[in-house]
């Protein structure tokens, strides 16, 4: 085996060649009133660590639990790392740059770890995953699984925004909604695989979903010229990605290609904010979500404690911003940098806009500072309703385009 798991509240450690979702010991303290216990680690092992140290160039499949043998079959990143001119001016950081995980194939951040799950169940001869989504989770497991051949039963709030919803329903896979909230639809998803089998995907839930996610690290760790930025805004709903993009940079510390971790910035919204009150308070209890940003709305979040101990590690911090502004920041994202962003992903560049003074107080304006741009807006365009509209028609004349401004 290239890992075992070990929990990241008891420190337990299991070596089994089987699946493994949480530790037993600390799962059975959980009772629905605070961020759960006991979800996994999956720790490399040395070799495996060495063997990548070794190479002129590393990829994220160096790094995998479960290696791809075919990594074209599905290519996950390397995604774009743009440097937003006008956006460094504004916020006089000329260092900021954006990564554009909505290029990947699904839309969203989420294909990386769906793209690991589908690994290992592919390792482990199981040909079904089942999971919960808001959206995006969902849509990459779904391509995913079109791609590589399996049966996805996704369990999906009914308030989902339809375009999502559409997406995994184009792509085959069996989509359930469910008159409840992103919490049921996890609940009821984790009860089917206990009834019917396979794999199930759900977010922390499964460790392999945030070593899947831990590839944008990696990517970012070869796009800097082999170095870590000195500062990471991450949008953070479940707390899933940032634990993710920590465990990335880990992985590089523990195989000797950095010597240092970059800070980790949790942004949230005002109104689902669980993990950011975990971070300053050590208030670890389930609150209600009402974000607009669906993608980062959850209640109870299913990786809440490995996350906020991940950002305290790093020295980092968390911002919380109100609805309004993370919906101007997709705006601005549009009107200055060209980039279109789902509501979850502009949280992040409306965390950064807030947080600019204080970051430079701890870094410094020439800080390398990268924000995570995770889902793309062509997911929820109803996010522009009554804040954009279309111009009406002019008359097919002259005298019509006479008449228009010059535009300057």
């Amino acid at each position: 085996m290239r890992f075992h798991y070990k929990c990241s509240d008891c420190g337990r450690e299991y070596y089994t060649d089987g699946i493994m979702y949480q530790c037993p010991e600390c799962a059975r303290k959980n009772d629905g009133s605070h961020f759960p216990k006991g979800n996994l680690i999956v720790e490399l092992e040395d070799d495996v660590l060495k063997a990548a140290a070794a190479k002129e160039h590393v990829t994220p499949n160096d790094f995998y639990p479960y290696p791809s043998p075919d990594p074209e079959a599905y290519p996950i990143g390397i995604t774009p790392l743009m440097r937003p001119r006008r956006i460094q001016r504004k916020l006089g950081l000329n260092n900021l740059s954006f990564k554009l995980d909505s290029q990947l194939i699904s839309g969203s951040f989420k294909d990386r770890a769906s793209y690991e799950v589908a690994l290992q169940a592919i390792a482990h001869g199981e040909k079904k995953i089942a999971l919960a989504s808001t959206g995006n989770a969902g849509a990459a497991m779904s391509a995913v699984g079109a791609a590589m051949g399996l049966d996805i039963v996704l369990f999906v709030p009914a308030s989902a925004p339809v375009n999502k919803l559409m997406q995994s329903v184009l792509y085959g896979a069996h989509v359930i909604p469910v008159k409840g909230t992103y919490d049921d639809a996890f609940a009821l998803s984790i009860e089917y695989t206990k009834l019917f089998g396979g794999i199930n995907r759900n977010t922390a839930y499964n460790p392999m979903t945030i070593e899947g996610k831990k590839s944008i690290s990696i990517e970012l760790f070869e796009q800097m010229g082999r170095k870590a930025p000195d500062a990471v805004y991450v949008p953070v709903g479940d707390g899933c990605i940032i634990a993710g993009v920590a465990k990335g940079f880990h992985d590089l510390m523990k195989a000797g290609l950095i010597n240092r971790m970059p800070r980790l910035i949790a942004c949230q919204s005002e109104a689902s904010d669980a993990i950011s009150r975990a971070i300053n308070n050590d208030d670890f209890r389930m609150i209600h979500a009402a974000t607009r940003a669906d993608s980062i709305s959850v209640d109870l979040p299913a990786n809440g404690r490995m996350a906020a101990a991940y950002v305290k590690e790093s020295r980092g911090w968390a911002v919380t911003v109100p609805d309004e502004e993370i919906l101007n920041s997709q705006i601005t994202l549009t009107a200055m940098a060209g980039v279109l962003a789902e509501p979850a992903a502009a949280c992040a560049y409306a965390a950064i806009e807030k947080d600019r003074d204080h970051l430079v107080s701890e870094l410094g304006a020439a800080a390398e500072v990268t924000v995570l741009l995770t889902g793309t807006g062509f997911k929820d365009m109803k996010a522009f309703d009554g804040r954009v509209s279309i111009p009406p028609a002019i008359e097919n004349s002259i005298e019509a385009v006479r008449s228009l401004p010059s535009f300057d």
